[in-house]
């Protein structure tokens, strides 16, 4: 099986690169949702602080990959020649990942803090931090889990600064090409 993650700041367009990547009929898993679920199974309301508070208890717990090692099952239960992983936030994930996956790919989704900042006000996900102050923290919280050293380990990286149109066109070209690998 292919797995390609996707890794990027807060707003970069993961997202977004997962949604195409759907269209593309590559199932996604979205790691997030592995947190999403351990707030809502402890009854908590879906915030940013909440979410946070329970990606900092999860790893804690069990090791600075705790998602990806959460999240393996999910990608192991799916039967397809490739699938795509969202939302990986650090370098001992994308390690694991490599260690469990033979044919792993890594892609960084990057864009301005600028841009990020008004894509997160456009959206209005309820774990988002609309204003300046709260996306640095969010970015200096997910920094400190070793998102940087993640990006830095990319086979590719794909820019995210212009149009949607511009974005889907680069990504599907990306996709295409890392699937002629197989």
């Amino acid at each position: 099986m292919q797995v390609i993650g996707v890794v990027g700041l807060p707003a970069s367009g993961k997202g977004e690169f997962s949604r195409i990547a759907k269209d593309m009929s590559i199932p996604v898993v979205v790691m997030g949702d592995v947190v999403r679920k351990e707030v809502s199974d402890a009854g908590l309301k879906l915030t940013d602080k909440n979410m946070g508070d329970m990606s900092r208890c999860l790893r804690q717990g069990m090791g600075m990959d705790a998602l990806a090692k959460l999240t393996i099952p999910l990608i192991e239960n799916i039967k397809s020649k490739a699938v795509l992983i969202d939302g990986i936030r650090g370098d001992s994930e994308v390690e694991t990942f490599m260690r469990n996956f033979r044919d792993f790919h890594l892609i960084a989704v990057e864009s301005s803090f600028e841009t990020r900042l008004k894509r997160l006000r456009e959206r209005g996900r309820s774990d988002d931090q609309i204003d300046e102050k709260g996306l640095k923290n969010r970015d200096e919280r997910e920094t400190g889990w070793g998102l940087l050293n993640a990006m830095s380990m990319a086979d590719y990286i794909l820019q995210n600064e212009g149009t949607i149109e511009e974005f889907e066109s680069n990504a599907r070209k990306l996709l295409e090409e890392i699937r002629k690998l197989k």
